[in-house]
């Protein structure tokens, strides 16, 4: 199969993935709650007063009819009005997902950019007391669940030493006329180093111990005898010939990393009150705003598949052996 037609087979997948879950979406909201406007509905408003509140967000239509318009307005961006807000849900959604996005490749790639080359140099080192000391720091953080690293740093340099901000992205009150406006400052990147390191550390043990497994097996291929034949810098064999063959099983967990980060960013996000998607998600579920925890959780879904659709797609890069089958 030529590089053209996976992708196109990709693509499809990805989007019948992203249109069943949206099913899902659709008929699990409206099956658990029967009357998704209850939060508005108080006791002193009579039958045909509810009535029209149901009719003004069209729950009064056959289901079909709500189905296909609720398709035909999520491929255009639109979800609706939320009841918690009162104000636009895609704007809510799309401000909620910049933070969550902030957060997690921030934390992703640092966890990556550190993991990957010290699970080489490890390899390079085993059974030192250092590649000793790297497992048992790795394993340690990747079992610690993320919120109790979070409250532990909140402990010690949020309330003793008092270094950084135990809550929020910014320091209240502020005022802030665009996204780029709101985290190009330095008030921004002081309220961003602990949650970031907490999440960077909790998957930091999963590329430095692969990629360390990977390096032990790839030191046994005949390649890096020839290099080391040619008298080639045990430096430059470690990094240029026998990482760039170890990468692709750190690539396959990065996809698996994503996944998990999306959804896992919730208990990251609670406990430093960061306000991202993931906590959003938790406040709508909890008020019963039906159209914000929907579309938070199809914007998330679709957010994972597209990232874990560009991870595919850098296995023919990093390994030319790869065949598209």
């Amino acid at each position: 199969m030529s590089r053209r037609n996976y992708l196109i087979k990709r693509v499809v997948q990805a989007l019948f993935s992203l249109w069943i879950i949206a099913t899902i979406l659709f008929f699990l909201f409206r099956m658990g709650l029967p009357d998704p406007t209850a939060a508005l509905i108080t006791e002193g408003l009579n039958a045909e007063q509810r009535a029209l509140i149901r009719a003004q967000f069209g729950l009064e239509d056959p289901l079909w009819k709500q189905y296909m318009l609720f398709l035909t307005n999520a491929l255009q961006g639109e979800f609706g009005t939320s009841f918690s807000y009162r104000a636009p849900v895609a704007e809510i959604v799309w401000e909620r997902l910049g933070n969550t996005m902030i957060l997690m490749v921030a934390a992703i790639t640092l966890a990556y950019a550190i993991g990957v080359p010290l699970g080489a140099w490890l390899s390079w080192r085993r059974g030192s007391l250092a590649d000793t000391l790297g497992i048992f720091v790795g394993l340690m953080f990747r079992s610690a669940p993320m919120f109790w690293t979070g409250m532990i740093a909140i402990l010690i340099f949020g309330v003793s030493f008092a270094l950084f901000p135990t809550s929020g992205m910014r320091t209240l009150p502020y005022d802030a006329t665009g996204f780029f406006d709101k985290i190009l400052t330095l008030d921004f990147l002081w309220h961003a180093i602990l949650p970031v390191l907490v999440v960077a550390l909790y998957y930091l043990g999963s590329p430095l111990l692969i990629m360390r497994n990977t390096m032990l097996e790839v030191y046994g291929e005949d390649f890096i005898e020839m290099a080391r034949a040619k008298g080639l810098p045990e430096r430059d064999i470690l990094y240029k010939h026998a990482a760039r063959n170890a990468l692709l099983p750190v690539v396959t967990q990065l996809a698996v990393t994503i996944g998990l980060a999306a959804g896992g960013q919730v208990v990251v996000e609670v406990v430093f009150s960061w306000p991202g998607l993931g906590r959003e998600i938790l406040n709508a579920v909890r008020t019963s705003d039906f159209p914000l925890a929907q579309a938070s959780f199809l914007i998330m879904a679709a957010f994972v598949i597209t990232l874990n659709l560009l991870v595919d797609f850098l296995y023919s890069t990093l390994d030319p052996r790869v065949s598209f089958r």
